[in-house]
């Protein structure tokens, strides 16, 4: 099995990288959406099921399954052997920032329901703020990763 994994890296990096790139791009643009839902929108009528049909679907079909995939991914270029040094301090910074990361969808995940249930949701400026999260930790896990600290 191990062998089958070190012989399928460069694959399994390839779509690694694809699945972090899908999940970073929903983890931006969700929280984008809360701001415009809580601020134009509002918790009834017609654009405010339009918003939740977004949400869900972002979620659901793009956001769940990028995540699933990137941890997948991730796990399978862990394992092949030579590719993570547990005794240097970066890949314990990577966790964390994916662990982080994680976290945040779950959050996320968490907001949707509150609009799907009208309420109570945070404001417009909580939800920019939190859009800078995502940004954050990929800062730290890109440079864990490339810088090797």
């Amino acid at each position: 099995m191990i062998d089958m994994l070190a012989g399928l890296y460069p694959w399994i990096k390839a779509f690694h990288i694809m699945s972090v790139i899908a999940w970073m791009a929903a983890l931006f643009y969700l929280p984008r959406l809360y701001v415009y839902h809580t601020e134009q929108v509002g918790l009834e009528g017609e654009t405010h099921a339009l918003f939740q049909t977004m949400e869900y679907k972002l979620l659901k079909v793009i956001m769940n399954p990028a995540m699933i995939a990137t941890w997948v991914f991730g796990l399978c270029l862990v394992a092949v052997p030579g590719v993570v040094d547990w005794s240097m301090v970066w890949p314990w910074t990577k966790l964390v920032g994916i662990l982080a990361m994680s976290g945040f969808h779950g959050w996320l995940s968490k907001q949707r329901k509150a609009f799907a249930a009208g309420g109570p949701v945070k404001t417009g400026r909580q939800y920019r703020m939190m859009n800078e999260v995502p940004t954050l930790l990929m800062v730290l896990i890109v440079l864990s990763v490339v810088v090797k600290f």
